[in-house]
């Protein structure tokens, strides 16, 4: 895509985030519909990380191992047109998809208004990449909800700083990951304002 389409898939992104907010959300969280988009997401982690495209490309929606190699040679192929990576939006324009830069967006507006987004997976991660570079603190506004079963996304949690609540090998992505982590983050919360102390339940230390 062009940087211009890049830039208005971010600000539509940033409209979705402010809504949510708006409407009373105290945590986002993005999901993506589609197909082949672990394969730009494998180019924005590499890209983004370094880490060589045959340790992040995995089997998506269950390619074998013949497209798997398709895959990495198409990220790799993918990763030197696009030549430099300092520029975040134009990485996105490059190797990215529409989809990934409006959940980039969705970030940058949760960390702007001060409010936490909890990431899913693979694709969920290369746009919370993305997002990060264009602004490096918004990962200050990220938590991780889970592992994902595909190769790179360890390497885009560590890259980014974040250890996943749980690791479930799920690949499904939409949110899903996310959506399951809520109770228990929810729960934890009840536990960590409602638990009494030894002391107030008066139970003894002895």
């Amino acid at each position: 895509m062009t940087r211009n389409e890049a830039e208005r898939a971010i600000a539509l992104g940033r409209v979705q985030a402010r809504a949510d907010i708006a409407h009373g959300a105290n945590l986002l969280i993005a999901g993506e519909m589609g197909i082949g988009n672990t394969t730009p997401s494998a180019c924005l982690i590499c890209a983004f990380t370094g880490a060589d495209a045959e340790a992040v490309v995995g089997t998506g929606t269950g390619v074998d191992d013949a497209g798997r190699a398709r895959k990495i040679d198409a990220v790799r192929r993918g990763l030197v047109r696009a030549g430099s990576f300092t520029d975040g939006i134009n990485t996105l324009a490059e190797v990215g998809g529409l989809e990934i830069a409006a959940m980039a967006g969705y970030y940058l507006e949760a960390a702007e208004a001060g409010v936490p987004a909890l990431l899913d997976g693979f694709i969920s991660t290369a746009a919370a990449l993305a997002a990060r570079a264009i602004e490096p603190r918004v990962t200050d506004w990220l938590l991780a909800s889970h592992l994902s079963f595909e190769n790179g996304h360890r390497i885009a949690l560590e890259n980014l700083g974040l250890a996943p609540l749980v690791d479930l090998q799920m690949r499904l992505g939409e949110g899903s990951g996310a959506a399951l982590v809520v109770p228990l983050l929810q729960a934890s919360l009840k536990l960590h304002a409602e638990m009494a102390t030894f002391a107030e339940a008066g139970v003894s230390e002895a």
